[in-house]
């Protein structure tokens, strides 16, 4: 019976190969659920797999359950993370930074922001969200501790705080719109600024 059809599906034979258009029905199911208003705690398997066309067993063959499958569908929705090129600091960071809260898919602006309640009520939710963003604070803190280690950046800053303020203004600008009078096509290069003005080394 074809992966694509709604009712469950026969057990795989050993060596079958994955059916990538399954896959991907499933992913852009869950990500469409999710953009039209559905709650992580509401969304089911059920659901998504109806939506998906395939049986709730061809889920199950793919991911060990809900939570495994909704870390790859937000993967898939945040995108490959940008990746420094190591030759200035102050340009690694107006790269990390002007990739805050950007994402190509329009259906980001409507999920990520319904993701904070969950984070909040939930431990699970808030190890699945640290799970998609701990790899990029990790480049960031990559990119910091190579400025304090080639002299560009002051040694007695801290590094988890100095994050945050350039993490910080994008977030709330982004994800919420905070004023509308800035640009943010200029901003992560204003905000990187800023915070390397009081990080920095002084020269004399």
């Amino acid at each position: 019976m074809s992966d694509m059809t709604s009712t469950p599906d026969a057990p795989r034979s050993p060596g079958r190969p994955r059916s990538i258009r399954a896959d991907e029905a499933i992913i852009e199911a869950t990500l469409d659920l999710l953009a039209e208003g559905s709650t992580i705690e509401a969304l089911s398997i059920e659901a998504i797999a109806a939506r998906a066309g395939v049986g709730k067993a061809t889920i199950y063959r793919r991911w060990a359950g809900k939570d495994a499958l909704l870390l790859d569908a937000l993967r898939r929705l945040k995108g490959v993370p940008a990746q420094p090129a190591g030759h200035s600091v102050r340009d690694d960071l107006v790269l990390l930074v002007g990739a805050i809260g950007k994402n190509v898919d329009p259906r980001a602006a409507k999920i990520m922001p319904c993701l904070a309640p969950a984070v909040s009520r939930s431990s699970d939710q808030f190890q699945l969200y640290q799970s998609i963003i701990s790899p990029r604070r990790q480049l960031m803190r990559e990119v910091l501790r190579r400025g304090i280690d080639e002299g560009v950046l002051r040694a007695d800053i801290d590094v988890e705080v100095t994050m945050a303020l350039l993490t910080g203004p994008m977030l709330i600008q982004r994800v919420l719109q905070w004023n509308p009078d800035l640009d943010e096509q200029t901003l992560p290069v204003q905000v990187v600024d800023a915070v390397l003005e009081g990080i920095r080394v002084r020269r004399s």
